[in-house]
């Protein structure tokens, strides 16, 4: 097996050693004789391996761990130890480091556990090229954005339902974006080459409703907000349903269903031919995690409409953001992120009392959260938050958690 090896190493002839070592196993080594010098090879892109000393002046092995961790967790950093520093190596393994090697170590011995960290980061990187790959193809990834349980969630079941070929229920509170969803669904499906059209259901009258099913009898039809289609209306639309070909319907709604059931205002039979294939929309309140990744794709979306360079979303902004209440959802958010890229909302501290006590719920949350995913496993926990052993048993503390808690 061959591949790049950045190798950190204070010293010149241990440095100019070890890469003809690995030079002769068929790697090739980056010699770098600091920190410094060797973070400019880090990135998420780098397909090798990295092999440090851990004592060096300056930022040590220890520092540069951690940075890679912060870059790529999945980066592998064997760590090459005196013989005072297994103490701090094998510290270092729960931080995250591959492997570590006391010095001096033999070839085979150094060969053998390079060739073992490579084999892992060729794994990760081909699963990251198949995943951008299937990414690429899939709309569901491309188009709705976060990566909390209820954003995977919905991912998976627009997929499913997006196979099938019947009417679909988008049901999701003011502003989380239903006519988005409709659009990806339409994508995804058997109809993607054929005509999408969104309109409003309100005031709709049955002749136009069957312009639209003609102007997309082989594609899909969005219907904004269909508890506003007229009675009659709703009547030739139960009629085009119990048919057999046509166009799909695809009907968003942010009403209260059951009321509009109740008051005779939307007809049941229509809501019973709509309602088996339905979808509800998570609102940002139900997933709060999701909203820093949300906002920095608006940001990157509005910058290029636009055409302004991208700001940087800092902490303080991020900040700001979580500790609003985002009633209006991912519209809201939109709206937010256009405003934040031409400069005419700084997006300060919104001088709404309680900001520690509603980041620290946040916070809180999110352990508890990654913690029932891996049922109770810290390790776990600490590799998917990208988080050092003891700060997260800090973070433990802090908040009360016992990852017992959440063991089966």
């Amino acid at each position: 097996m061959t591949g790049p090896v950045l190798v950190v190493e204070d010293d010149e002839s241990v440095r100019e050693a070890l890469g003809q070592t690995l030079e002769l196993a068929g790697f090739q080594p980056h010699l770098a004789s600091a920190f410094i010098v060797a973070k400019d090879h880090i990135d998420p892109d780098y397909d090798g391996v990295v092999l440090s000393d851990i004592r060096m002046p300056g930022r040590d092995g220890m520092h540069l761990l951690d940075y890679v961790q912060s870059v790529d967790a999945d980066l592998p950093v064997i760590l090459l130890t005196g013989e005072g520093d297994i103490p701090m190596a094998v510290s270092a393994m729960s931080r995250g480091a591959f492997d570590f090697l006391e010095k001096p170590c033999g070839s085979e011995v150094l060969i053998g556990a390079v060739t073992r960290a490579m084999r892992a980061r060729r794994l990760v990187v081909e699963n990251r090229q198949l995943k951008a790959e299937v990414d690429r193809g899939d709309s569901a990834a491309r188009l709705i954005f976060g990566k909390s349980a209820q954003s995977e969630a919905l991912r998976a079941q627009v997929r499913r339902i997006a196979g099938l070929d019947g009417p679909v229920l988008i049901e999701g509170a003011p502003g989380t974006g239903s006519s988005k969803i409709a659009d990806v669904l339409h994508r995804l499906s058997a109809r993607s080459q054929q005509p999408f059209l969104r309109v409003a259901a309100a005031a709709m009258r049955p002749v136009e409703l069957d312009e639209h099913l003609e102007a997309t009898r082989a594609g899909s039809l969005y219907l904004g907000e269909v508890t506003h289609l007229p009675l009659e209306t709703q009547f030739r639309l139960q009629d085009h349903l119990d048919g057999a070909e046509g166009a799909r319907v695809l009907a968003g709604s942010a009403a209260d269903m059951p009321a509009a059931l109740a008051d005779g205002s939307f007809n049941r039979d229509l809501y019973y031919h709509l309602e088996t294939l339905r979808i509800r929309i998570p609102a940002l309140s139900e997933r709060p995690e999701d909203i820093p990744e949300i906002f920095r794709q608006y940001v990157a979306e509005a910058a290029e409409t636009a055409g302004v360079p991208e700001p940087l979303v800092n902490a303080d902004v991020i900040a700001a953001l979580m500790a609003r209440d985002w009633p209006g959802n991912t519209r809201a958010l939109m709206n937010e992120a256009m405003r934040f890229v031409l400069g005419l909302d700084p997006l300060q501290d919104s001088g709404q009392p309680g900001l520690v006590e509603k980041l620290d719920q946040v916070e809180r949350a999110l352990l508890v959260d990654a913690l029932k995913r891996h049922r109770g496993n810290a390790s776990a926990t600490a590799v998917e938050l990208k988080l050092p052993r003891k700060t997260l048993y800090d973070k433990f503390a802090r908040h009360g958690i016992k990852p017992g808690d959440y063991r089966p």
